[in-house]
Protein backbone atom coordinates (compact mmCIF):
# COMPACT_ATOMS: atom_id res chain seq x y z
CA UNK A 1 0.00 0.00 0.00
CA UNK A 2 2.92 2.33 0.75
CA UNK A 3 4.30 2.00 -2.76
CA UNK A 4 0.87 2.44 -4.30
CA UNK A 5 0.36 5.64 -2.31
CA UNK A 6 3.75 7.00 -3.35
CA UNK A 7 3.10 6.13 -6.97
CA UNK A 8 -0.23 7.94 -6.97
CA UNK A 9 1.22 11.05 -5.35
CA UNK A 10 4.13 11.08 -7.77
CA UNK A 11 1.75 10.65 -10.68
CA UNK A 12 -0.36 13.64 -9.61
CA UNK A 13 2.76 15.84 -9.43
CA UNK A 14 4.06 14.66 -12.80
CA UNK A 15 0.59 14.71 -14.37
CA UNK A 16 -0.13 18.33 -13.49
CA UNK A 17 3.35 19.56 -14.45
CA UNK A 18 3.56 17.72 -17.77
CA UNK A 19 -0.14 18.20 -18.50
CA UNK A 20 0.09 21.98 -18.27
CA UNK A 21 3.31 22.03 -20.32
CA UNK A 22 2.06 19.93 -23.23
CA UNK A 23 -1.32 21.67 -23.24
CA UNK A 24 0.50 24.63 -24.78
CA UNK A 25 1.50 22.62 -27.88
CA UNK A 26 -1.13 22.51 -30.67
CA UNK A 27 -1.04 19.42 -32.90
CA UNK A 28 -4.23 19.75 -34.98
CA UNK A 29 -7.17 22.13 -35.27
CA UNK A 30 -10.64 21.25 -34.04
CA UNK A 31 -13.24 21.59 -36.79
CA UNK A 32 -15.71 24.33 -35.96
CA UNK A 33 -13.41 25.93 -33.41
CA UNK A 34 -10.34 28.17 -33.16
CA UNK A 35 -8.90 25.81 -30.54
CA UNK A 36 -6.59 22.86 -31.19
CA UNK A 37 -5.92 19.37 -29.92
CA UNK A 38 -2.72 19.07 -27.88
CA UNK A 39 -0.56 16.17 -26.63
CA UNK A 40 -2.68 16.25 -23.48
CA UNK A 41 -5.06 14.06 -25.51
CA UNK A 42 -2.41 11.35 -25.01
CA UNK A 43 -1.70 11.98 -21.33
CA UNK A 44 -5.15 12.78 -19.93
CA UNK A 45 -6.78 9.35 -20.20
CA UNK A 46 -3.80 7.58 -18.57
CA UNK A 47 -4.74 9.15 -15.24
CA UNK A 48 -7.65 6.72 -15.05
CA UNK A 49 -5.30 3.76 -14.60
CA UNK A 50 -3.14 5.44 -11.95
CA UNK A 51 -5.76 7.24 -9.85
CA UNK A 52 -9.01 5.40 -10.51
CA UNK A 53 -11.83 6.52 -12.77
CA UNK A 54 -13.43 9.41 -10.91
CA UNK A 55 -10.35 10.86 -9.17
CA UNK A 56 -8.78 10.90 -12.63
CA UNK A 57 -11.72 12.89 -14.00
CA UNK A 58 -11.22 15.46 -11.23
CA UNK A 59 -7.48 15.65 -11.98
CA UNK A 60 -8.15 16.21 -15.68
CA UNK A 61 -10.67 18.92 -14.80
CA UNK A 62 -8.12 20.86 -12.78
CA UNK A 63 -5.41 20.59 -15.43
CA UNK A 64 -7.92 21.89 -17.98
CA UNK A 65 -9.01 24.66 -15.63
CA UNK A 66 -5.44 25.76 -14.84
CA UNK A 67 -4.65 25.74 -18.56
CA UNK A 68 -7.60 28.01 -19.31
CA UNK A 69 -6.49 30.41 -16.57
CA UNK A 70 -2.86 30.39 -17.73
CA UNK A 71 -3.89 31.15 -21.33
CA UNK A 72 -6.43 33.78 -20.18
CA UNK A 73 -9.09 32.07 -22.27
CA UNK A 74 -12.71 33.06 -21.96
CA UNK A 75 -15.16 30.48 -20.65
CA UNK A 76 -17.10 30.32 -23.90
CA UNK A 77 -19.11 27.32 -25.12
CA UNK A 78 -16.12 25.74 -26.89
CA UNK A 79 -13.93 25.95 -23.81
CA UNK A 80 -16.63 24.49 -21.58
CA UNK A 81 -17.35 21.64 -24.00
CA UNK A 82 -13.68 20.66 -24.08
CA UNK A 83 -13.63 19.89 -20.35
CA UNK A 84 -15.85 16.84 -20.61
CA UNK A 85 -14.47 14.58 -23.37
CA UNK A 86 -11.10 14.16 -21.70
CA UNK A 87 -12.62 13.75 -18.23
CA UNK A 88 -14.81 10.88 -19.40
CA UNK A 89 -12.02 9.39 -21.49
CA UNK A 90 -10.06 9.09 -18.23
CA UNK A 91 -13.08 7.48 -16.57
CA UNK A 92 -13.34 4.95 -19.41
CA UNK A 93 -9.63 4.14 -19.25
CA UNK A 94 -9.68 3.52 -15.50
CA UNK A 95 -13.13 2.07 -14.85
CA UNK A 96 -13.30 -1.70 -14.18
CA UNK A 97 -15.07 -4.03 -16.61
CA UNK A 98 -17.79 -4.65 -14.04
CA UNK A 99 -18.98 -1.03 -14.36
CA UNK A 100 -20.78 -1.24 -17.68
CA UNK A 101 -22.60 2.03 -16.99
CA UNK A 102 -19.85 3.80 -18.95
CA UNK A 103 -21.27 2.22 -22.12
CA UNK A 104 -24.30 4.48 -21.77
CA UNK A 105 -22.14 7.38 -22.94
CA UNK A 106 -21.36 6.22 -26.50
CA UNK A 107 -24.86 4.77 -26.84
CA UNK A 108 -26.45 8.06 -25.80
CA UNK A 109 -24.17 9.96 -28.16
CA UNK A 110 -25.20 7.74 -31.08
CA UNK A 111 -28.89 8.34 -30.32
CA UNK A 112 -28.46 12.10 -29.90
CA UNK A 113 -26.41 12.39 -33.07
CA UNK A 114 -29.04 10.57 -35.12
CA UNK A 115 -31.86 12.65 -33.62
CA UNK A 116 -30.27 15.90 -34.76
CA UNK A 117 -31.44 17.04 -38.26
CA UNK A 118 -27.85 17.42 -39.55
CA UNK A 119 -26.59 14.35 -37.76
CA UNK A 120 -29.42 12.26 -39.18
CA UNK A 121 -28.12 12.97 -42.69
CA UNK A 122 -24.67 11.68 -41.70
CA UNK A 123 -25.87 8.99 -39.30
CA UNK A 124 -23.11 6.55 -40.24
CA UNK A 125 -20.53 8.94 -38.73
CA UNK A 126 -21.83 7.94 -35.29
CA UNK A 127 -21.06 4.26 -35.95
CA UNK A 128 -17.52 5.11 -34.87
CA UNK A 129 -18.89 5.11 -31.34
CA UNK A 130 -19.59 1.42 -31.45
CA UNK A 131 -15.80 1.07 -31.09
CA UNK A 132 -15.65 1.99 -27.37
CA UNK A 133 -18.55 -0.40 -26.74
CA UNK A 134 -16.74 -3.29 -28.44
CA UNK A 135 -13.37 -2.42 -26.87
CA UNK A 136 -14.84 -2.30 -23.37
CA UNK A 137 -15.22 -6.08 -23.23
CA UNK A 138 -11.52 -6.49 -24.01
CA UNK A 139 -10.28 -3.48 -22.07
CA UNK A 140 -7.69 -5.60 -20.26
CA UNK A 141 -5.76 -5.23 -23.53
CA UNK A 142 -4.04 -1.87 -23.15
CA UNK A 143 -4.27 -0.86 -26.80
CA UNK A 144 -8.01 -1.61 -26.91
CA UNK A 145 -8.57 0.28 -23.68
CA UNK A 146 -6.74 3.25 -25.21
CA UNK A 147 -8.80 2.97 -28.40
CA UNK A 148 -12.08 2.85 -26.48
CA UNK A 149 -10.99 5.78 -24.35
CA UNK A 150 -10.16 8.10 -27.24
CA UNK A 151 -13.38 7.24 -29.07
CA UNK A 152 -15.36 7.93 -25.90
CA UNK A 153 -13.87 11.41 -25.90
CA UNK A 154 -14.65 11.71 -29.60
CA UNK A 155 -18.29 10.72 -29.09
CA UNK A 156 -18.86 13.32 -26.38
CA UNK A 157 -17.01 16.10 -28.16
CA UNK A 158 -18.62 15.48 -31.55
CA UNK A 159 -22.15 15.30 -30.17
CA UNK A 160 -21.65 18.45 -28.11
CA UNK A 161 -20.23 20.34 -31.10
CA UNK A 162 -23.11 19.18 -33.29
CA UNK A 163 -25.72 20.60 -30.93
CA UNK A 164 -23.74 23.70 -30.00
CA UNK A 165 -22.77 24.79 -33.53
CA UNK A 166 -25.16 22.89 -35.79
CA UNK A 167 -22.36 21.76 -38.10
CA UNK A 168 -23.83 20.63 -41.44
CA UNK A 169 -23.95 17.01 -42.57
CA UNK A 170 -21.28 17.41 -45.33
CA UNK A 171 -18.78 18.44 -42.67
CA UNK A 172 -19.36 15.25 -40.70
CA UNK A 173 -19.19 13.10 -43.81
CA UNK A 174 -15.93 14.75 -44.84
CA UNK A 175 -14.48 14.09 -41.38
CA UNK A 176 -14.93 10.31 -41.53
CA UNK A 177 -11.46 9.51 -42.94
CA UNK A 178 -9.86 12.26 -40.85
CA UNK A 179 -11.28 10.78 -37.64
CA UNK A 180 -9.82 7.37 -38.48
CA UNK A 181 -6.27 8.75 -38.71
CA UNK A 182 -6.71 11.17 -35.81
CA UNK A 183 -7.99 8.59 -33.35
CA UNK A 184 -5.41 6.01 -34.40
CA UNK A 185 -2.76 8.59 -33.50
CA UNK A 186 -4.42 9.40 -30.17
CA UNK A 187 -4.74 5.70 -29.35
CA UNK A 188 -1.04 5.14 -30.00
CA UNK A 189 -0.19 8.22 -27.95
CA UNK A 190 -2.23 7.06 -24.94
CA UNK A 191 -0.66 3.60 -25.16
CA UNK A 192 2.90 4.96 -25.30
CA UNK A 193 2.36 7.60 -22.58
CA UNK A 194 0.94 5.01 -20.21
CA UNK A 195 3.81 2.57 -20.71
CA UNK A 196 6.46 5.28 -20.31
CA UNK A 197 4.91 6.93 -17.26
CA UNK A 198 4.25 3.59 -15.56
CA UNK A 199 7.87 2.54 -16.09
CA UNK A 200 9.21 5.87 -14.81
CA UNK A 201 7.01 5.78 -11.69
CA UNK A 202 8.01 2.19 -10.92
CA UNK A 203 11.66 3.19 -11.23
CA UNK A 204 11.27 6.26 -9.02
CA UNK A 205 9.36 4.39 -6.30
CA UNK A 206 11.03 0.99 -6.31
CA UNK A 207 14.57 1.73 -7.43
CA UNK A 208 15.30 5.23 -6.24
CA UNK A 209 13.15 5.26 -3.05
CA UNK A 210 12.11 8.79 -3.89
CA UNK A 211 10.89 10.97 -1.01
CA UNK A 212 7.23 11.80 -1.52
CA UNK A 213 7.47 14.80 0.83
CA UNK A 214 10.40 16.31 -1.09
CA UNK A 215 8.66 15.63 -4.37
CA UNK A 216 5.50 17.42 -3.25
CA UNK A 217 7.40 20.42 -1.91
CA UNK A 218 9.73 20.63 -4.92
CA UNK A 219 8.97 18.36 -7.90
CA UNK A 220 12.26 19.41 -9.53
CA UNK A 221 14.03 17.52 -6.75
CA UNK A 222 13.44 14.31 -8.72
CA UNK A 223 15.47 15.71 -11.61
CA UNK A 224 18.25 17.18 -9.50
CA UNK A 225 21.74 15.86 -8.79
CA UNK A 226 20.90 15.77 -5.07
CA UNK A 227 18.22 13.16 -5.76
CA UNK A 228 20.65 10.85 -7.51
CA UNK A 229 23.35 11.28 -4.84
CA UNK A 230 20.96 10.67 -1.95
CA UNK A 231 19.51 7.53 -3.54
CA UNK A 232 22.67 6.00 -4.96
Amino acid sequence: MKKITKKKILFIVIFIAIGLAISQIPISSIVGSKQSFTPFEFLGPTSGMFLGAWPAAVSVFFVKLFNVLIKHQTFDITTLIRFFPMMLAAVYFGIPKSKKIILAIPLLCIVLFMLHPEGRQAWYFSLYWLIPIACFFKKDRLVLNALGSTFTAHAIGSTAFLYAFNLPAPVWIGLIPVVFMERALFCAGIWVFYLVINSVLDWLVAKRKVSVLKTLVNPRYVLSKRFFRSNA
